[in-house]
């Protein structure tokens, strides 16, 4: 049997109108938070949070303790908070460098923490479009992304219990950013991604933390046997019928000849890969599918179900809407 979605739009809002945010979900809150409107202007730092029950939108005003706006930052979730690492701000768009920290917001107070490492000479440099994933136990892990110049292919790990980083075996080359990282089964899953001149694909890299160690899947991205090349995606673990896939969809088939002021090939497809048979498999869709995009940012709800906000349509707008997409 295929794998089917069915796809619901929530809301469309303009103050949601945004690309390179994060979007996290805690309970039945969808978090959305940094971006831009127009291309290089944070559009704000102001916590926008859209219920799934009711699709309310309730915004966390800035406050003096707030991260900076950012564009390009990277988030995860671990114990019901969400934690952030740099990203791109400030008057010169340069990559926000706070000493190896990690903002902290816990949704059931509103509230942000800024938390410094033990030791800030060991910490990741100052970056954008990276990603970030937790493994649900305490530690929360930091790949590749944009610093000042050039691209990067390194992989680190934060203990939260213990405020300290660890740098871990990088990735394979090249160096990339808009790349997309999961954790699932015990391991790290990366894939895509932009080198500065092509986009990624035909390669699921896997870290194993216990071997601190990476293995490479290989298959071909012909959008038939697996995904296309793209960037600016997501990857994420979902459950279905007892087994464990990833999911990636959408994202960035070619630039745009305008760099960042501008969209390129955006895709619209959905694909499912499961982790035991290693095999991919492209999710069909319903009447109403969400617009071809990239940029944008997803999270999962549940076991099946992502939640896809925002990003830069073909049309170089940014997009304001939340869709569910329920797999099974």
């Amino acid at each position: 049997m295929p794998i089917v979605a069915k796809c619901h739009k929530l809301l469309e809002n303009e103050i949601l109108r945004r690309s390179s945010q994060i979007v996290s979900v805690v309970g039945d809150q969808v978090h959305i938070f940094g971006g831009e409107l127009r291309p290089r202007e944070p559009r704000d730092n102001d916590v926008h949070a859209v219920s799934l029950g009711s699709n309310a939108i309730s915004s966390k005003p800035t406050t003096s303790q707030s991260p900076s706006p950012r564009v390009g930052t990277a988030a995860c979730t671990q114990n019901g908070k969400i934690y952030i690492f740099s990203g791109r701000g400030g008057i010169a768009m340069a990559p926000i460098e706070e000493q190896g920290a990690i903002w902290e917001f816990d949704p059931a107070t509103g509230n942000w923490s800024c938390i410094s490492p033990s030791d800030p000479s060991v910490a990741p440099a100052a970056r954008s479009y990276h990603c970030m994933a937790s493994d649900g136990k305490g530690t929360l892990y930091l790949h590749a992304g944009c610093p000042e110049k050039g691209r990067l292919s390194d992989l680190w790990a934060f203990s939260l219990s213990r405020r300290k980083w660890t740098e871990l075996a990088p990735a394979f080359d090249p160096p990339r950013g808009g790349t997309s990282i999961a954790f699932a089964e015990g391991k790290l899953y990366r894939m895509n991604g932009f080198d500065g001149n092509t986009e990624q694909g035909g390669n699921l890299d896997i870290y194993s933390p216990e071997t601190n160690s990476w293995a490479s899947h290989v298959y071909s991205p012909d959008g038939k046997a697996g995904p296309s090349p793209r960037s600016v995606s997501c990857l994420l673990s979902v459950r279905l019928g007892g087994r464990s896939f990833l999911v990636t969809m959408f994202g960035e088939h070619d630039p745009s000849s305008l760099g960042h002021q501008g969209a390129g090939k955006m895709l619209s497809d959905m694909w499912a890969f499961d982790i035991e048979s290693k095999m991919w498999e492209e999710i069909v869709g319903g009447d109403q599918l969400p617009l071809a995009r990239g940029w944008f940012d997803a999270d999962i709800v549940g076991a099946n179900t992502v939640v896809v906000h925002g990003g830069l349509g073909e049309s170089n707008d940014r997009l304001g809407d939340v869709w569910t997409i329920e797999l099974s």
